[in-house]
């Protein structure tokens, strides 16, 4: 029994870490399509991002990265000075990029 509870939590801990990160940036300075367009190919360079959406009205920059890669807080707000703004925060989730599309597409409606 005692060997099954620890299999059962070695492979959730296991599936649990090689799934993608989902990064949440609270960016100001954004203004237009332009400005989203030039964080995204910012930080489309760098390859442990797999997709990156841009919401302007709630001024968020949200990035998934690969199974098991992460970036670094101060290399994504380099990336974001780069493209000439502000990072005013970084927090790490496990929601998917589709829940955030979804919820980006249900706020500019």
């Amino acid at each position: 029994m005692k060997r099954s509870i620890c299999l059962g939590t070695i492979l959730m801990l296991v599936s649990w870490t090689a799934s993608a990160d989902t990064i949440e940036m609270k960016v100001y300075g954004m203004v237009c399509g332009f400005c989203a367009q030039g964080i995204e190919a910012n930080l489309r360079k760098n390859p442990a991002v797999t997709d990156v959406v841009v919401s302007l009205e709630k001024k968020l920059v949200i990035v998934e990265t690969r199974a098991e890669e992460s970036i670094d807080d101060a290399v994504l707000a380099k990336s974001i000075a780069d493209a000439g703004y502000s990072l005013k925060g970084v927090s790490r989730t496990q929601r998917t990029m589709a829940d955030y599309r979804a919820a980006i597409e249900r706020s500019e409606k």
